[in-house]
């Protein structure tokens, strides 16, 4: 298995930000080729102080290997999203992929 994390930061002066991406994301990224398991959702508040709580937006994809989510990142799709629709509403992202 192999997990690609995706945290967004949108751009605060577009309140719509954060369901812009989530809607562009079931959109674009969730038809790709070789999803096992999408999930994307808000940040969820916390209590607890080592919870990161500054960004927005989360993406987790779930993919059978490396070479999947290899072929997802140059898919016209997902080309496409970042355009259409990172770009335009984020101002941070931070991924983080790991297999397992």
């Amino acid at each position: 298995m192999f997990s690609h994390v995706v945290i967004f930061w949108t751009k605060p002066e577009n309140p719509k930000a954060a369901d812009e991406l989530i809607a562009g994301a079931h959109k674009y990224l969730l038809p790709i080729p070789g999803v096992i398991q999408f999930h994307i959702g808000r940040m969820a508040k916390s209590e607890r102080p080592v919870v990161d709580q500054t960004y927005q937006v989360a993406l987790n994809i779930i993919f059978p290997d490396k070479k999947t989510q290899d072929d997802y990142q140059v898919h016209p799709l997902h080309v496409e999203f970042v355009e259409k629709v990172f770009k335009p509403n984020c101002a941070r992202v931070v991924v983080y992929d790991f297999e397992g």
